[in-house]
């Protein structure tokens, strides 16, 4: 299994391929479909969003809280295509990476391939697992979202599979 140190470099983003198991360790940032129309709302005002999206990966999850000891609660990925509208627009403004689970668009993928960056899949039903995976969280932005605000991971073996390359290799064309 493959370890790939975040924030994603380009050099290693363009050795992944499609079906590839690896092992994300740095920092992630986390947000789904609230977050991802927040953030295209602020884009559209001409407002200056709370944290960069240059060369950031980011988690489609809302964390639930931590237990005593814990940095986060579970935190299983949701469905990425909920975020398919949003996901072109972010990748144009930098976005390397996103993690989720199922099917992208046809509009995602030719976006991936054109700005190199790549779509990891996570494991659904696996949300213990993910949490634990995380060291460390910090909220960043949107508290009114709650468990849908924008979160810092700290990430640590973060398991996950190369769903769709830079290439537009896809496991789910297969």
């Amino acid at each position: 299994m493959k370890k790939i140190p975040l924030p994603l470099k380009q050099e290693d983003i363009e050795e992944l391929a499609a079906g590839e198991s690896v092992l994300l360790s740095g920092t992630i940032l986390t947000g789904r479909d609230c977050a991802h129309r927040r953030i295209c709302e602020m884009l559209d005002k001409g407002e200056a969003l709370p944290f960069s999206l240059q060369g950031e990966t980011i988690y489609y999850a809302g964390p639930c809280p931590a237990p005593e000891g814990k940095a986060c609660g579970s935190c299983g990925p949701t469905t990425s295509a909920r975020m398919d509208s949003f996901a072109p627009r972010l990748l144009d403004l930098g976005l390397k990476g996103m993690i989720g689970k199922g099917e992208r668009s046809e509009e995602v993928c030719a976006s991936i391939a054109k700005n190199r960056a790549v779509y990891f899949a996570a494991v659904g039903g696996a949300g213990a697992l993910y949490g634990n995976a995380v060291k460390k969280s910090e909220l960043v932005a949107f508290p009114d979202l709650l468990s849908e605000a924008v979160y810092r991971f700290e990430i640590e073996d973060f398991p996950c599979i190369v769903a769709i390359d830079c290439r537009g290799g896809n496991i789910y064309k297969r």
